[in-house]
């Protein structure tokens, strides 16, 4: 079974273990009973075992529909909140002095001194400090008319360029509000990249904060023509007077300020209507230059209801914790979910989140033992950082303490995968692994890129928490599947959202049909209200991703292969983009071998390629540096960080340890990489090398390689 697979493997007396496992035999069968009786898992095992969706009609590559839309797609959240303006306004008049948006006070900042001579920030925070729902909407109502003040006109756009924080939301309701159309912007993004964006929309005013504004706006204004004002929202730079002429920088408050005093008596027209745009969101993607997405206040709403319903009793007593990009999809959608339920949102950072986190002062807490989250969204990258971490951990443990966890982890994989609890098991044994996370999350959202289903399973035992996959993109407003709390399989994404039906078109190049047996096969389309506009100023593109059927419905052909499961779930199977035919004939998918790779130990990131030309696999991996350290410990090689990674000799002795995993993953021969390149420096998305959700980025990551690429394809391999 799969559960078998994924168990840890320990090294306990064979009699010994005999006398443990009586042990529990007997403590479950004394347990049971009143398990049974008092707990709700017994709904949950009824539930998980159901149908989740069905096809709409029998013929092949009919839709697939969540059953509790199986007649009507879902497309607003509360009657006649049609745009995002409405819904605010509903939310505030419900929950007034309810506690939204919490920010951390920073109350000490040093420079810590590395034995490497490398200076780290590090910073000391208090507690946090919140914004209520009425206190958001009076600074989001005035900082839209000051706005107005400074000329901005209903139906333009309007760019924001800043890290996740309370001022980014209160700033994208001001926009909600106004009906101007907010350009959104990755603040990793490259200057290239910004500057198309910029352009592409014509805007004449930019949200930042100060440090964007001095490291990266800095360098690229000159090359934005149509840049008339600049708006810093936590107060004023030292030298801000080195802008070009005519640029004025402003800040946040002083606009809000001039917004309090302005006379609004015309306001009234301002006002969307569900099918105006309210975002252009620019999506770092994995191939070329970035693309603007034309998201209206419908598909957002569309987007957002089908996700909430997801989410069992989301309400007033929820904490969300806000860290990942709001110019991402996911997390502007998750936030817009909480904002619409009566939820707080306390912000965050990556550099920030743990106790452990890089700017956090050892000694000081991080966020997430400050907020104690019930809620949080995470991508692949952080949650197999997480895993890795700990089993790294577990590793260091004694041998008691290791086979004890090792017991523990298997006793509870076993009990979940038949969906039973283990209340014991998680107050002794995983209560310190939780508290990484603050101790009170009760449901994580993953998105952004597949979840290896031995990291899932993972989260799922440690957080003593349901992990939800979900699974959509920026053209769909975020929304396509998510998984019920109570699906505790791995490896899937779920059923359809309520407010969308996904149906399979075949693609005979990966032959992939419909019609296949036991499971229909096919690219993956969404269709629903969710369904965005398109891309800004690209109607060639919008044409090739985009189609309209007979019935007037909208659909987007998302690149991406699944199947349908009998309850109804689809699984990512593979991706158009990432399916390469080698010179024999064979065809690789780069996601699947990356997938099977992924989660070893020695590998922090890698990379497959293949080409056409070639009749065979090759790799980049960042390596893990203290387990590559340990290997080449052990085979005598001695070096610096950067001679360990350039030696050939270190190259075949990794190579070894993923051919092996490959094996046991059942790859094929020919899946298997060949050749590899040791890269002594980590992916991030400053290097430009992988998105925001830490997604590859093919095209840069082959242009930067090049020069490996050329010599690990120059020689014939024997």
């Amino acid at each position: 079974s799969q559960a078998a697979k994924m168990k840890l493997k320990h090294n306990i007396n064979p009699v010994l273990l005999q006398f443990i496992n009586f042990i529990v035999l007997v403590y479950s069968v004394v347990t049971y009973i009143p398990w049974y009786i008092f707990s709700g898992s017994r709904q949950a095992i009824a539930k998980s075992k159901q149908v989740k969706a069905k096809p709409v009609n029998n013929k092949p590559g009919g839709a697939y529909r969540s059953v509790n839309s199986l007649h009507c797609l879902a497309s607003v959240l509360y009657p006649g909140c049609d745009t995002l303006d409405k819904v605010f306004k509903y939310a505030k008049t419900k929950f007034k002095d309810k506690k939204l948006l919490g920010t951390r006070e920073i109350l000490k900042e040093e420079d810590e001194i590395q034995p490497s001579g490398k200076v780290f920030k590090k910073v000391i925070l208090g507690k946090y400090t919140w914004l209520s729902y009425e206190d958001v909407y009076i600074k989001a109502v005035n900082f839209g008319n000051g706005l107005a003040v400074l000329g901005q006109q209903p139906k333009t756009n309007i760019a924001i360029f800043c890290e996740t924080r309370a001022e980014w939301m209160i700033a994208a309701q001001a926009c909600f509000m106004c009906n101007y159309q907010l350009v959104t912007l990755y603040a990793t993004l490259g200057g290239a990249a910004i500057v198309h964006g910029l352009n592409e929309t014509e805007v004449t005013t930019i949200i930042t904060s100060k440090e964007l504004m001095q490291t990266k706006l800095k360098e690229i204004v000159s090359q934005v023509p149509l840049l008339r004002h600049i708006i810093t929202v936590d107060g004023k730079p030292t030298t801000w007077s080195e802008f070009p002429k005519g640029v004025i920088v402003h800040t946040m408050a002083s606009v809000q300020a001039m917004g309090a005093k302005a006379d609004t008596g015309n306001k009234q027209q301002a006002r969307p209507v569900p099918s105006d745009i309210a975002v252009i969101m620019y999506t770092s993607g994995s191939t070329g230059i970035p693309k603007g997405v034309m998201i209206s206040h419908c598909n957002i709403i569309a987007g957002i209801t089908g996700m909430a319903e997801r989410i069992p009793n989301l309400g007033e007593k929820d904490i969300y914790i806000g860290y990942l990009p709001l110019a991402h999809v996911l997390e502007l959608s998750a936030e817009l979910v909480c904002l619409s339920h009566g939820c707080r949102i306390g912000y965050s950072s990556p550099q920030t989140l743990a106790d452990q986190s890089s700017k956090i002062k050892k000694g000081s807490k991080g966020d997430v033992t400050t907020l104690k989250p019930t809620l949080m969204a995470a991508v692949p990258e952080i949650m197999d950082r997480i895993y890795k971490n700990v089993m790294n951990k577990v590793n260091e443990m004694t041998s008691f303490q290791r086979n004890l966890f090792i017991l523990a982890y298997n006793y509870k994989m076993e009990q979940i995968s038949k969906g039973y609890t283990t209340p014991l098991c998680d107050s002794l044994i995983f209560r310190k692994v939780r508290m990484l996370l603050g101790g009170k999350i009760r449901i994580l959202l993953c998105g952004g890129a597949p979840l290896s289903a031995a990291t899932q399973r993972f989260m799922n035992i440690c957080f003593c928490c349901p992990v939800g996959q979900g699974y959509g993109l920026t053209e769909s407003a975020g929304a396509g599947t998510i998984t019920e709390v109570w699906d505790y399989t791995t490896g899937r994404v779920g059923a359809p959202l309520v407010c969308c039906e996904i149906k399979l078109m075949n693609w005979e190049e990966g032959g992939y049909y419909n019609t296949d047996k036991p499971y229909p096969r096919g690219e993956i389309l969404i269709g629903g209200q969710n369904v965005t506009v398109g891309y800004y100023k690209n109607e060639g593109r919008t044409k090739k991703d985009f189609s309209i059927d007979e019935n007037g419905q909208r659909w987007l052909h998302t690149g991406d292969i699944g199947e349908f499961h009998q309850d109804g779930c689809l699984k990512i199977i593979d991706r158009k983009k990432d399916l390469v035919k080698l010179q024999a004939g064979e065809y690789v998918s780069l996601g699947k071998v990356e997938a099977a790779l992924k989660n070893l130990p020695l590998v922090d990131n890698i990379c497959v390629y293949a080409s056409s030309f070639h009749s065979y696999v090759i790799g980049f991996v960042v390596p893990n540096q203290k387990e590559l350290a340990e290997l080449a410990r052990k085979k005598g090689f001695k070096g610096t960080w950067e001679e360990i990674c350039n030696s050939p000799e270190m190259e075949k002795e990794v190579l070894k340890v993923l051919a092996e995993a490959a094996m046991a993953a059942h790859l094929e021969k020919f899946e298997i990489p060949v050749k590899i390149r040791l890269s002594p420096d980590p992916w991030t998305p400053e290097t430009g090398l992988v998105t925001d959700a830490f997604k590859l980025k093919r095209k840069e990551l082959t242009a930067y390689y090049q020069p490996d690429i050329d010599r690990m394809y120059g020689k014939n391999v024997k």
